[in-house]
């Protein structure tokens, strides 16, 4: 029997390059162990269709376990647990209700106005470059889904330059702004729905708050609340998808040139470059509710669990030529797990795919001299993210 492979996700190795060290253990066997002294061990699965049937098992569930709880005062703690969390009847409910107002002929019909803000935000990034330079990162990719989600939920223009705050502290993910940001965040979130119960008007915010199935079933205020929470949680992925696809396609000239030349790559480029540099490189954990037997192996009950989408999203299984960038390739077959799969595939995807279109074909279109100057990377076990990225304009 083959030795089941052990990353260890403190390695300089396997920060610096997690697509190689992932890959050598999807070739060794379907299952890994990530270890991180001091941390503990979970399992990883490696291969696609091993991915995705994790990700929909309901023998594995998300819980408390699955998140790293912050900080916060009592008031705030009922709107940290997201729906993202639940599970069976409550999870169906919250989704139902939802759902309709993120599907992806909704995100079109936001196109025009996230247009809109990608346009203020490049006047911005060229009337800051200093010597024909700017973050790329911090000045245009990080405060773009912060300004998309205030833009949805009705944030007044007066207060938006607070919440680019509090996007910059969340994108973060960690220090004293990250721990101040989240109960400001609510606060903020608690006045917003208060606002557009007494005044609605045309954002996603007041949508919901008269969304309901029947008389009996609508959202509550620590429902909305915690939803404006997880908008701002979860849609941190633009930020870091636009910066890795920018880096990714400056340093394969071919692809680059292939997208300017036709924009109408832009959609198949963006699912691509998803697969390829996404940020997202192993899934939350999931924790086994009985013994479970995966590859020959018996997980045990309550251990836990991850999708190694880094792996899964570059198995040879699923895709031809899995490591080679190929924005010409035909979308959906199959589909990459970048927003994970099933009942916990990421409800803002189609929003976060239009942001990222528009950001891109903007940028390139605006820019045709785009180069690095300078590009800093994370030393990130879970997340594929820059944390600079100077580029002369």
């Amino acid at each position: 029997m083959t030795a089941i492979p052990e990353i260890d996700l403190s390695d300089p190795a396997v920060l610096r390059d997690p697509f190689t060290a992932y890959g050598r253990a999807r070739e060794r066997g379907p299952l890994a162990r990530l270890v991180t002294p001091g941390f503990g061990a979970m399992w990883a699965v490696t291969r696609y269709d091993d991915a995705k049937a994790v990700l929909t098992d309901p023998r594995f569930e998300l819980n408390a376990g699955s998140y790293l709880r912050p900080d916060v005062p009592e008031h705030c703690r009922r709107y940290l647990r997201t729906m993202q969390e639940m599970d069976g009847p409550e999870h169906t409910r919250l989704r139902r209700l939802v759902s309709p107002s993120f599907t992806a002929r909704r995100a079109e019909r936001f196109r025009p106005r996230v247009t809109r803000i990608v346009e203020t935000l490049l006047d911005e990034l060229a009337e800051r470059a200093d010597g024909n330079t700017a973050d790329l990162l911090a000045h245009f990719a990080r405060p773009l889904p912060i300004d998309v989600i205030c833009e949805l939920v009705g944030i007044p223009p007066e207060d938006r330059d607070t919440w680019r705050a509090y996007g910059a502290a969340v994108a973060a993910g960690h220090g004293p702004a990250f721990a101040q940001a989240i109960p400001a965040i609510m606060d903020d979130a608690v006045a917003a729905v208060a606002r557009r119960t007494r005044e609605p008007g045309p954002d996603l915010l007041s949508e919901l708050i008269g969304v309901h199935a029947d008389d009996r079933d609508r959202l509550g205020e620590t429902e909305l609340v915690t939803l404006v929470w997880h908008l701002v949680l979860a849609g941190q992925t633009p930020t870091n998808l636009v910066a890795n696809a920018v880096e990714t396609l400056l340093g394969h000239p071919d692809q680059l040139a292939a997208l300017r030349a036709d924009d109408g790559l832009l959609p198949g480029a963006v699912e691509e470059l998803t697969r390829w540099c996404g940020p997202q490189l192993l899934s939350l954990p999931r924790y086994a509710r009985e013994d479970v037997d995966l590859g020959g192996t018996t997980i045990g009950q309550g251990e836990p669990v991850t999708a190694a989408l880094a792996a899964a999203n570059r198995d040879p299984r699923a895709f031809t030529d899995p490591d080679r960038l190929d924005l010409r390739r035909p979308a959906g077959r199959p589909a990459h797990l970048g927003y994970a799969h099933g009942p916990h595939f990421c409800l803002g995807a189609a929003l976060a795919r239009v942001q990222t279109e528009v950001a891109l074909g903007a940028l390139l279109r605006r820019f045709p001299a785009l180069a690095i100057a300078d590009a800093r990377r994370a030393p990130d076990p879970g997340t594929w993210r820059l944390t600079a990225l100077v580029v002369s304009c």
